[in-house]
């Protein structure tokens, strides 16, 4: 690990422990719910508790350590565990088998782990609309008191996906009635306290007790804001003691203190404080040990508490370290059959709870329609309760958008069983700001730029009314304000007026040999009608009420684009479907639009014709390894053929690589595609490195300049491109049959 990076760690968790220190003393553990009695004691030998310590992706060392305790058949009785080791702890108590939690941390990485975003097919529609734009920075909040920022990196949502299949147990749960009881410990960061779960959902319970300030947003839980367990209590020997164990077996991960020659700046000091105030807290746990408690210290020298890319490469430290106690624990060795049975019964989980509930809940939102809320989730009173479905549901009450963070548990009042659902509206919402960035070059002199900015007020109204202004300046330079009315609270239908207001160049070529350029300037308001088929996709109808003004910037005047100004009166329609896994390099799912545009003369068009185009993209994965077909058609649907101001333009990279940018224009348009891609290298901040290939056919009809490409036009790409934070970025080389050849760079969609 690299100084900086551990500068840069040291420095969130420094952050936190500042605010857990300014908040006064801090006190002994206190526990979210009431406190089960502890599980009885063994008979014939005594209760043997395990406590796991902190330590991020250091802590997959734990595995390591459990598999040694197998292999000497030493008896766990009750497991405690802070952070990474409360995951691998209540991994092991909920039955799942080393072999197991070995094979799961071998495919994780900080990518998965930390992704900000649920599934995207989870999200819903109009949340997936930004992906069509090149939007890239993260929300920023704006409110009457300024300009906020999310509690953390990360949301933490893609955490608890993780932390579910981790969670051999889903469903809310007392952690004594677990097949080996169970603690996890996080932090009250109001309080400066230490919280001991002793029930709850165990994924949320997990992500809590790791939530690390500054990287991953805190928890809410009860009114307590709660992040990282080990800054109070790193290794929980007292919560082990509490249970009551006889004799404790402490895994303590340590954590590094810097080298001098790292100590250069005020970053290096200040994370090396954070390091001894984190030692302290651990030592006070180690001097209450007993002789007769066992102390496992691996040695994990400088791996990275942040490296969760290498997760395997600590287990064999944890198993190395284990066996220089061997001598120890095998005293505490019970024989073959009965250590056989005794993991048998930890390995046989009791069923999940799946009585229906009477009641939802849902905690207090100051913006968001609880009834909405409730439309969106599948679960419903009187029904049964399936695990898969309410995973499903918090994924979905995410994907809207609204809250930053979602949970639930369940409540056994007199004469009913409630599911109390825990929505955490954004703190720093209801009003947000992005900004996004998009670049071009095809290495023949022209570049082109656009900067995005986008401005959304959503829950104007208790329907969810939403208010979003878009606004580029660049190549393409525009404006489009949209106010969203959904008409009912599950927002199945709604109405929407907007404007438009567009400028942009369009280039004209002959063959390979531009001719003219236009400068193309629109004026549109439009009001819509429409459905929103919840995360699937979206139905509209509206009116069109606009001008449109194409002029000749360069070129020969018999080239020129006709009337100056165009009234524009139209009926419009779009049907758009999206459950793509990914819109920059999908691997699973389907997409497809529909549009069709009918301009109106009896409403005072300038002509009147009808144009329609159809879309679509597939994808399927195997391994590293993905295929995507994709198609365009478009065309006048009977009637006048198409003015020369609204003609199909197409061309460029995966759309007939080997031509420019828009050469190709024509009164009607067919393309399909084919397309390889391998998915080269996992990186931690990049969502992948890809190297691919495509095969393209098309035709493009009833061209505007003669002696443009007719027939059957074929072509092919070669690209390099990688998923970044900023946008996707190509680096690509297209050639069509006839010679015509463009090498292509895009930060952005191309």
């Amino acid at each position: 690990m690299s100084s900086a990076m551990r500068h840069a760690s040291a420095l969130l968790r420094c952050a936190a422990w500042l605010a857990v220190l300014c908040s006064g003393a801090i006190a002994g553990p206190s526990a979210l719910a009431a406190e089960p009695a502890a599980a009885s004691a063994p008979q014939g030998r005594p209760k043997i508790c395990l406590v796991l310590s902190g330590g991020g992706a250091r802590g997959a060392a734990h595995i390591g350590v459990l598999k040694v305790l197998e292999e000497l058949r030493v008896p766990i009785d009750c497991i405690a565990g802070t952070s990474m080791g409360s995951i691998v702890g209540g991994a092991y108590a909920t039955g799942m088998s080393t072999s197991d939690m070995e094979k799961l941390v071998g495919g994780l990485t900080t990518g998965t782990i930390f992704n900000e975003r649920p599934p995207r097919q989870d999200l819903a529609i109009r949340r997936k609309i930004d992906d069509h734009t090149n939007l890239f920075t993260p929300e920023i909040g704006v409110r009457s008191d300024g300009l906020l920022l999310p509690k953390g990196a990360v949301s933490g949502v893609q955490l608890e996906t993780v932390l579910r299949q981790l969670a051999n147990a889903p469903g809310y749960r007392n952690f004594d009635t677990l097949p080996i009881p169970y603690r996890a410990v996080a932090t009250d960061l109001v309080a400066g306290t230490p919280v001991v779960f002793s029930q709850g959902e165990l994924a949320n319970v997990m992500r809590a007790s790791m939530s690390v300030p500054g990287a991953v947003a805190p928890t809410e839980y009860e009114g307590k804001l709660l992040v990282d367990g080990g800054l109070t209590d790193n290794l929980p020997v007292d919560v082990a003691r509490a249970m009551g164990a006889d004799i404790i077996i402490a895994v303590n991960l340590g954590t590094p203190l810097m080298k001098r020659e790292e100590l250069t700046s005020i970053i290096g000091v200040t994370g090396q404080m954070l390091n001894i105030l984190t030692e302290q807290n651990v030592r006070t746990s180690l001097a209450s040990l007993r002789p007769t408690d066992i102390l496992i210290k691996p040695e994990l020298g400088d791996f990275s508490a942040g490296d969760f890319d290498h997760l395997p490469k600590t287990i064999p430290i944890g198993e190395a370290a284990a066996r220089k106690e061997a001598s120890r624990l095998s005293e505490l060795s019970i024989p073959p059959a009965q250590y056989a049975q005794l993991r048998a019964r930890q390995v046989a989980l009791p069923p999940p709870d799946v009585r229906p509930v009477d009641e939802i809940r849902f905690a207090p939102m100051e913006r968001v329609n609880p009834e909405f809320a409730a439309a969106t989730m599948e679960t419903k009173p009187g029904e049964p309760i399936t695990q898969a479905t309410l995973d499903r549901d918090m994924r979905r009450l995410f994907g809207t958008g609204d809250f930053e963070h979602v949970n639930y548990r369940f409540l056994e009042e007199p004469g009913k069983r409630v599911l109390s659902v825990d929505a955490i509206e954004k703190s720093y919402g209801p009003d947000y700001l992005r900004f996004g960035l998009g670049l071009s070059t095809d290495f023949r002199g022209d570049a082109y730029f656009n900067l995005l900015a986008s401005y959304r007020r959503t829950w104007l109204n208790s329907l969810g009314a939403e208010w979003r202004t878009d606004a580029q300046v660049g190549q393409t330079s525009s404006l489009i304000s949209e106010f969203y009315q959904p008409l009912d609270t599950r927002q199945l239908f709604f109405v929407a007026p907007r404007i438009e207001l567009e400028r942009r160049p369009v280039n004209v070529f002959s063959g390979s040999t531009r001719l003219a350029q236009y400068d193309l300037r629109r004026t549109d308001f439009a009001f819509d009608i429409g459905s929103q088929i919840t995360k699937y996709g979206e139905a509209r109808l509206g009116v069109v009420v606009g001008e449109q003004n194409a002029s000749l910037s360069t070129g020969p005047a018999y080239l020129s684009p006709g009337p100056g100004r165009v009234n524009r009166r139209a009926i419009e329609g779009r049907l758009v479907a999206d459950q793509l896994d990914n819109l920059n390099f999908p691997r699973f799912g389907y997409g497809g639009t529909l549009n069709v545009y009918a301009s109106q003369g009896g409403m005072g068009a300038t002509d009147t014709y009808t144009k329609g185009d159809i879309s679509g993209a597939w994808a399927y994965s195997i391994g590293n390894n993905t295929l995507s077909l994709a198609f365009k058609a478009g065309s006048n649907i009977g009637g006048p053929a198409l003015p020369k101001y609204d003609l199909f333009q197409w061309g460029g990279f995966l759309q007939q690589s080997g031509y420019s940018t828009g050469q190709l224009i024509g009164g009607n348009l067919q393309f399909a595609r084919m397309v390889y891609y391998n998915k080269l290298i996992h990186q931690t901040f990049f969502d992948g490195v890809y190297a691919g290939f495509s095969l393209e056919a098309g035709r493009v009809g009833a061209p505007l300049v003669p002696g443009s490409p007719t027939g059957l036009l074929k072509s092919m790409a070669a690209f390099l491109g990688i998923d970044s934070p900023v946008g996707p970025l190509y680096l690509g080389y297209g050639r069509a049959t006839g010679g015509s050849y463009a090498f292509y760079l895009f930060l952005g969609k191309p």
